[in-house]
């Protein structure tokens, strides 16, 4: 017989989170924001930083801004990690802010954004945005972090709150772990816990979302675009 899973409470959960991943980045934050390489140069890592807004938002910029010029767009990011993306979103738009729940993680991105005064970077308690200004954004974005959480229940307070925040009709584009295959416990901080589409389109539509579209069902990589409605 396969053993009961222990009982965790949600701040049990919350506390492990921002222990292990401040652990991490003691160790190297730069290769747990992106396990590509363990030697990251600064121009390598922020350079796929840059990629990755290459690959998921300028190829998305009609749903993403919506006819508004990016330089004049509020944006969030949730996960920050040590800033890597953060950085390449305060080149493209006008006013970005980001939480972590690691303080480590936010040390390192506070220094990697020194020179952009429009980014703005926050630790938070790893399961909502109380920390973030009550200002309308334009777009939220979070990507390969909801990967590493291993509670739908913080996930979709994370929905709510950026439904909170965005103003009517804007997106929020971010990516969950779609593999049904994996087993995620609940002390468990890098293997997240998996959705089915019916799992992004219930939870989208619970959050007060049109969950229009999604890509990846059934892979890790599940990326899911929400509409306040």
């Amino acid at each position: 017989m396969k053993p009961a899973t222990p009982k965790i409470t949600r701040d049990q959960q919350l506390e492990k989170m921002r222990r292990d991943w401040d652990a991490r980045a003691r160790e190297n934050a730069r290769h747990y924001v992106n396990t590509e390489r363990t030697d990251w140069t600064d121009d390598d890592f922020f350079a796929s930083g840059e990629q990755q807004v290459a690959e998921d938002i300028l190829t998305d910029m009609q749903n993403i801004c919506q006819g508004r010029e990016p330089r004049e767009m509020r944006v969030l990011e949730i996960g920050c990690g040590a800033g890597r993306i953060t950085r390449a979103l305060a080149k493209l738009f006008g006013e970005v802010h980001a939480v972590d729940i690691s303080g480590e993680m936010v040390a390192a991105a506070r220094r990697a954004l020194a020179g952009f005064p429009n980014a703005h970077v926050y630790q938070n308690n790893g399961c909502d945005l109380a920390v973030i200004p009550a200002r309308d954004f334009d777009f939220a974005y979070s990507a390969i972090v909801f990967q590493h959480i291993p509670s739908r229940e913080i996930i979709e307070n994370y929905c709510r709150e950026v439904h909170r925040l965005l103003r009517p009709g804007a997106l929020f584009k971010f990516w969950v772990q779609g593999d049904p295959r994996t087993e995620s416990a609940p002390d468990d901080t890098w293997l997240g816990v998996p959705f089915t589409d019916a799992d992004a389109v219930a939870m989208g539509k619970r959050c007060g979302f049109d969950p229009r579209y999604r890509h990846g069902a059934g892979n890790q990589y599940f990326i899911l675009w929400y509409f306040k409605e």
